[in-house]
């Protein structure tokens, strides 16, 4: 049932669909489970970090394959102190991208370093490897690849670059929890990895995220850093637990107060139990929409490697321009009804805050991926009926045809290529091989991308 509305001068706006429950963006996937376990850490008697934090962190741990994790109270924090445990000062350089989430780069600026941003493959929105090596002075530190939405970075190719240059490699992987990468689980690949727990995240604590990684000395400082820098620079802080007196540690460094709460970790510990089913009905859904939509004029499907598999935290689509109406008016189309769409993502260069310290920069394919990317609604308990109410709002939209306004991308075109003759190949000199890629076998790309082995 559908309303529409006139307008003072008669014209007839959008029509609406009132009689229909609205189709979130997301949902967590949290139940009776969650509820008790919440309800347990109350009763306890003790709420801040204690003993459901160590126990979050030891399950989290084994299921990545990392030999230490620190929790935190969120993905932001999380990345803070991996730069900072890892010794990155003002005046570094940072390699990460542009498009995505303004929470890597600002957690760049934290510490006083400088974002250097990196183009985008244009299959999967994640780092390209072969646009790093240009990008490295003297005064680079650490790469930053981001698993874009739960699709994994092109890890190996970015490792042989970090090991080369002797640079530090941090990953980014707060869409990705569950996720694998060549047969290794994300959070075992890089010499550090950090989660997010937000409520848009595979799994969720509310607010939250974890650091893990190898290495003793960045975990036990990423411990007393969440916590106001407490302890001794050898040893871990104390953990104070129900009963326990405060002890009399000193202050060495100053830090943050980033704990995670025995709540939400009790939260945690039962959304990791459902982890494997949480990832299995994402993909079962995202499949779903690729079959519905994989014929559809204009439109993209997300890209999905085998040796990477994305865990679809969101299903994004990438949206020709030349064939379909602005995204804004599908956006708005599709909420009239009743369906929330979101744009792709930002890319930070272009945001006012780092206009203002970094100048203008130039990264066409990350700006024609902000504006051409769409997110659909995917969230565990979606139903058939809920998916088709999306495709078909989509498609309604879509009948509207391109506009006049197409946006023009400059020298680049609606699908262009790198400047400085970047067209799809290795920079000059350059081989497979000088980038660690081997003889996987596995795929290259093909049109506006990047060729390289990922």
């Amino acid at each position: 049932m559908t309303d529409e509305h006139r307008s003072a001068d008669g014209a007839t706006s959008i029509p609406t669909t009132a009689a229909l429950p609205l189709i979130p963006l997301t949902k967590p996937a949290v139940g009776e489970e969650e509820a008790q376990a919440a309800a347990d850490a109350v009763r306890s008697g003790w709420l801040s970090e204690g003993e459901r934090v160590a126990a979050f962190e030891r399950a989290v741990a084994e299921r990545v394959g990392a030999t230490y994790a620190v929790a935190v109270s969120s993905g932001t924090a999380a990345l803070h102190l991996a730069l900072l445990s890892a010794g990155i000062r003002p005046g570094d350089e940072v390699i990460l991208p542009s498009f995505g989430s303004i929470s890597t780069v600002n957690a760049v600026a934290y510490v006083g370093a400088r974002p250097v941003f990196v183009e985008i493959d244009q299959r999967n929105y994640d780092m390209a490897p072969m646009m790093v090596e240009s990008l490295i002075t003297s005064r680079t530190r650490a790469i930053m690849p981001v698993d874009y939405l739960g699709a994994p970075a092109a890890l190996a190719p970015i490792a042989g670059i970090a090991r080369r240059f002797n640079i530090l490699l941090i990953e980014d992987a707060s869409s990705a929890m569950g996720g694998t990468y060549r047969g290794k689980p994300i959070g075992g690949v890089s010499p550090i990895t950090c989660f997010s727990f937000s409520q848009s995240r595979i799994i969720t604590t509310g607010e939250g995220g974890m650091l893990v990684t190898n290495e003793r000395e960045i975990a036990l400082r990423a411990q007393r850093l969440r916590s106001q820098g407490i302890g001794h620079g050898d040893a871990a802080p104390p953990q104070t637990h129900a009963g326990d007196a405060l002890l009399d540690e000193p202050y060495e460094e100053l830090g943050y107060s980033y704990r995670l709460t025995d709540v939400q970790a009790a939260i945690g510990l039962a959304q990791l139990n459902k982890l494997n089913d949480i990832l299995a009905q994402r993909r079962a859904l995202a499949h779903r929409y690729n079959e519905l939509l994989s014929n559809e004029p204009g439109v993209t499907i997300p890209y999905s490697s085998a040796h990477a598999p994305h865990t679809y935290q969101s299903y994004c689509l990438r949206l020709d321009p030349r064939q379909t109406p602005p995204r804004s008016f599908i956006i708005e189309r599709m909420r009239a009804r009743g369906v929330v769409t979101q744009r792709g993502g930002v890319t930070v260069h272009e945001e006012p805050f780092y206009i203002a310290r970094l100048g203008r920069v130039s990264l066409p394919f990350s700006e024609q991926a902000m504006r051409e990317t769409l997110l659909l609604p995917l969230y565990v308990g979606m139903t058939e009926s809920e998916q088709d109410r999306v495709v078909s709002a989509l498609r309604e939209a879509l009948s509207a045809g391109p506009q006049n306004d197409t946006p023009n991308y400059g020298p680049f075109g609606a699908f262009g290529s790198y400047p400085g003759g970047f067209a799809g190949s290795y920079p000059s000199g350059a081989s497979s091989g000088s980038y660690g890629y081997g003889s996987s076998g596995e795929g290259y790309g093909s049109g506006p991308t990047q060729r390289y082995r990922s």
